[in-house]
């Protein structure tokens, strides 16, 4: 009797890899394989309220046999060492994915970087920016209207002059 209590207890908790995801369930499903090479489907995947993810297989997580019932077990949490961001100082947090991308909020500042790719922030109706903005790329005005970038625009007020204050300088009509 003892003997099959202590094995129940010990199979409360274990470690599992994730082998599929059903991301089209209420609360996300997962296949795992758990330590003793057990396979359940349809695992409830529970996640922190306001962020969700689709883990890839070979992710890792915690899974917890609910009453010590291996046939309710679900998954508490799931993380990727394979693409885990480390360096982070004590209080950093990041959201970030397996391509590089990463919305990483620092000591010093929020950076937002998308690992080479444009960053697009879908049906934004007004940014709000409280301090100085380092752009390594473009920026551009006005996208959908066939506006330009400030590079251009810096270019076109260099090459126009006027004349000022009785020094003479090169005068244009139109901008270059």
């Amino acid at each position: 009797m003892m003997a099959r209590l202590m094995a129940r207890v010990r199979g409360m908790v274990s470690r599992a890899v994730v082998n599929l995801v059903n991301d089209g369930t209420q609360l996300q499903a997962l296949q795992v394989t758990l330590l003793a090479e057990q396979v359940p489907d349809d695992v409830e995947h529970f996640q922190h309220y306001g962020l969700t993810s689709v883990p890839h297989p070979g992710a890792e997580g915690i899974a917890l046999a609910v009453g010590g019932s291996t046939g309710h077990t679900v998954v508490i949490n799931v993380d990727d060492r394979r693409y885990r961001l480390t360096g982070l100082q004590a209080g950093e947090v990041a959201l970030y994915d397996e391509l590089g991308h990463k919305i990483y909020l620092t000591r010093n500042g929020i950076v937002i970087d998308g690992a080479g790719h444009q960053v697009n922030l879908v049906n934004l109706t007004k940014l709000r920016v409280e301090s100085g903005i380092d752009a390594t790329g473009n920026i551009t005005d006005n996208c959908d209207s066939g506006g330009g970038t400030l590079q251009a625009l810096r270019a076109a007020y260099n090459g126009h002059k006027h004349a000022e204050t009785g020094i003479t300088t090169q005068v244009t009509d139109t901008p270059v």
